[in-house]
């Protein structure tokens, strides 16, 4: 009897392992595991996903020349760089990236049974508040997405032109001499920030190539510098012609804060709030 008991008990015991297995594979997780490729949406779920939530945002997010968010909290993620392999040893619920995957990648995760999320660039501030709520919804905690989009709205409250004043031209000068289109979240900041897009008056379009000599002849109100004003390819940024514009006021403004909404939103507001004020 005692063996019969002994044994009887090792099966239970052996048993219950295998049972409390079953039970936690079949009882899905609350929050579902992410994996974030694209820059501008590391920073979003950054903010509104749990740590251990996101098991990696893209390489770009830790360097200094295209990361979106503070570097500091960015080393405290993984990094990865975007390639399929990469994304499937770590088994990953979602991954969320950019509409510019390469399709190879793209079909190797589905194919995994993974869901692919692809979010193209927010064009409009309105676009950036709609992907704050999708990823802050897809990451099961709504109420953070709501939380960051109050704090977006109370910074671009703050950065409003003061009534009675009007707009200020500006040319928002790129890397290579290249501007922004008319249809972009910066010239959406621009407008609600107190200035006027110089270059869509004049019909120039996305990734146009503004010449020193055309600045000269026809200048802003103020040039925002958005490149390495250090670097040889955009020395005519900093050119010494520029010096002649005594009624043109010249500012340095991030290049991280052009092309990526959610947070970048209230760091670029209140830079531009600031070059508005001091003119």
């Amino acid at each position: 009897m005692r063996t019969l008991a002994l044994l009887a008990a090792a099966l239970l015991a052996s048993c219950a392992p295998a049972e409390s297995r079953r039970a936690a594979s079949a009882s899905p997780r609350s929050t579902p595991s992410i994996v974030s490729l694209n820059p501008c949406t590391d920073a979003i779920l950054a903010e509104v996903a749990d740590e251990a939530q996101l098991l990696a945002i893209s390489d770009y997010s830790q360097r200094p020349g295209s990361s979106s968010m503070d570097l500091a909290r960015a080393m405290r993620f993984r990094a990865v760089s975007g390639s399929a392999e990469e994304v499937l040893v770590l088994k990953p619920d979602v991954v969320v990236t950019g509409t510019f995957l390469a399709p190879a990648t793209a079909d190797a995760i589905t194919r995994a049974g993974i869901r692919l999320v692809q979010l193209p660039i927010a064009e409009t501030i309105e676009q950036s508040r709609a992907q704050v709520a999708q990823l802050a919804a897809l990451a099961g905690h709504a109420e953070r997405g709501a939380a960051l989009t109050a704090r977006i709205d109370r910074a671009l409250a703050l950065a409003t032109m003061p009534s009675g004043s009007h707009p200020k031209a500006a040319v928002v000068w790129q890397s290579g001499g290249i501007v922004p289109g008319q249809n972009t979240l910066i010239a959406d900041m621009l407008h609600r920030t107190g200035f006027a897009s110089f270059t869509a008056t004049r019909g120039m379009k996305q990734a146009d190539f503004l010449p020193l000599e055309q600045m000269l002849a026809d200048p802003p109100d103020v040039i925002l510098m958005a490149g390495d004003t250090y670097s040889e390819e955009d020395r005519l940024l900093s050119h010494p012609a520029l010096s002649v514009l005594k009624n043109t006021h010249r500012a340095r403004l991030d290049p991280s804060l052009l092309w990526c909404g959610g947070p970048t939103i209230i760091r670029a507001a209140q830079r531009l709030a600031h070059v508005r004020n001091s003119l």
